[in-house]
């Protein structure tokens, strides 16, 4: 059995369960992230952290501390968080015209491409089925509808908070007196104005921000940033920055915090086409190591 097929066969099994649990449309929701909602129900996410999640380094006791998920979408490390102890809110977006599109783009060459990225043309398209969804659709089945499922499942007292990352305050999250911790998790990729997102989140981080992204290929020094783009309305990603480690140190410590550092990475493959993937984790701390 393949591995498109051993992950199809996941997601048959799922759906079948989630269906007599009383989610309607089941076929119809994408999992971005893999979650075991107990009682052997797991979500059958493109992105599985399960076995990786030790390489992020996060306190194993998190009771007291206040954490900010950017980009939740199914909600797989907030409810980590949660489950460590933390008070969390859980950042998504208002609705998907409110992703970042580049000039001239339409929302609905962008809800094309984001179903793509999901199920690319390499895999079987008659057991992975796009259902070419409206706006307000794949929202819900993307995005909110997976998240209310898992945090229902889990009784979960997560709170959402919707919001672009360039819109987020500390009156808006509800936290006014700032975040321990910031998670932005595979998010600043799909920024177009990455430097205005990260100065957004270090206004409401009063401790940590912890980075986890792709770094481009070649030199690391000087401080630069690859546009990724193409010369095409059909050649991205919803992608087009990324920026190399010496640029993200540089932004972050210009923006206020007292130390950055590289702490490890991750890999794994994408779900379902198997497609192997690494990204590099950064820790940027607004005071340094020695308290200072």
């Amino acid at each position: 059995m393949t591995y498109q097929e051993q992950f199809y066969e996941r997601s048959r099994e799922f759906i079948q369960r989630a269906a007599e649990q009383g989610l309607a449309d089941a076929e119809r929701y994408y999992w971005y992230h893999t979650i075991d909602l107990g009682d052997g129900l797991v979500t059958p996410g493109m992105y599985d952290f399960r076995d990786t999640i030790a390489a992020f380094q996060f306190p194993a006791d998190m009771r007291g501390m206040t954490v900010l998920d950017v980009g939740s979408a199914t909600g797989f490390f907030a409810f980590e968080f949660e489950r460590r102890g933390a008070r969390v809110i859980s950042v998504e977006l208002p609705s998907l015209r409110d992703l970042d599109r580049f000039p001239g783009q339409d929302v609905d060459s962008s809800l094309r491409k984001i179903e793509r990225m999901i199920f690319p043309d390499s895999v079987d398209q008659e057991k992975f089925v796009r259902h070419g969804h409206s706006e307000r659709d794949l929202y819900w089945y993307l995005l909110e509808g997976p998240f209310r499922f898992c945090r229902d499942r889990l009784g979960s007292r997560i709170e959402r908070c919707y919001s672009t990352v360039y819109d987020l305050t500390l009156d808006r999250t509800g936290v006014r007196e700032g975040f321990d911790l910031v998670f932005f998790g595979d998010v600043l990729i799909h920024t177009l104005y990455p430097l205005k997102a990260l100065a957004a989140l270090a206004a409401l981080c009063k401790g940590t921000l912890i980075f986890a992204g792709v770094l481009p290929e070649g030199p690391q020094e000087p401080a630069a940033m690859m546009y990724i783009g193409g010369s095409s309305a059909a050649d991205d990603e919803v992608a087009w920055w990324h920026p190399n480690l010496a640029c993200l140190t540089q932004m972050l410590l210009k923006l206020g915090f007292a130390s950055v550092r590289k702490t490890g990475h991750y890999r794994g493959n994408l779900n379902p086409s198997g497609w192997q993937f690494e990204r590099v984790i950064l820790r940027a701390d607004k005071r340094s190591p020695g308290g200072a």
